[in-house]
């Protein structure tokens, strides 16, 4: 048999090979307010003075790693993926893993690692058209938050959360671990449990890396959980 027809063949059957020992894993990100759906340009009870309206909510997930107690069985290649609150699609991932591996957890980063950051502009979920991308020197945003409530003393009560950076001192990249098993995973995302922890009247505007970024990105780490 010609060399030729051999590596086509060869081709062929590990290509079948891989897709066989792969299965989806289903990655659903349900954004809420307490009990209720989380929906842009509605109204929700901030503490008892007042409400909040929600205007935009984008975060970026990426480095998604699969575990079997404490030990990295799979990590996802290319692993950037934009969560917006106003595109559905967004909310709902699909992860070839290997059929044969056993999950317990899966963990991720909430932002993007500096070595994307400092390798430049890309396509896809990191292009700048999305708007989450400063500049070169400050890097993506990893965390947006926009909206208004009568407590912000700001011009039309505007609070704008801009999460991100990505130098030693300033960097806002979390690591997120949750539990999971199976081939899907529903997680929660809480904007009620992040507004319980800030004070609109004073942390209200954030829009650079530093120390409040910081601050900033750990409390949205922090309102993840699995269901």
């Amino acid at each position: 048999m010609p060399v030729k027809r051999l590596v086509i063949l060869f081709l062929f059957f590990a290509a079948r090979v891989q897709a066989q020992d792969t299965l989806p894993f289903t990655l659903n990100f349900n954004l809420v307010f307490g009990s209720d759906s989380l929906k842009t340009g509605k109204y929700y009870p901030y503490r008892t003075e007042d409400s909040v309206n929600i205007s935009a909510l984008r975060f970026y997930i990426s480095h998604v790693e699969f575990l079997d107690n404490g030990k990295r069985i799979f990590l996802e290649p290319e692993s950037y993926h934009l969560i917006d609150a106003d595109e559905k699609k967004s909310l709902t991932l699909s992860i070839s893993v290997p059929a044969d591996v056993n999950i317990t957890h899966l963990r991720f980063y909430l932002g993007i690692d500096s070595l994307t950051n400092v390798s430049g502009a890309k396509g896809g979920d990191l292009d700048p058209t999305k708007g989450m991308y400063w500049t070169w020197q400050s890097g993506y945003i990893n965390f947006k938050l926009e909206g208004t409530s009568n407590v912000c003393k700001t011009r039309k009560n505007e609070f704008t959360f801009h999460s991100g950076g990505y130098s030693l001192r300033q960097n806002a990249l979390q690591t997120v671990t949750l539990p999971a098993s199976g081939n899907a995973a529903v997680i929660s995302f809480d904007l009620k449990q992040f507004f319980s922890a800030v004070d609109l009247d004073k942390f209200n505007h954030i829009m650079s890396p530093g120390t409040e970024s910081k601050i900033l990105s750990l409390l949205a780490s922090k309102i993840f959980r699995a269901l």
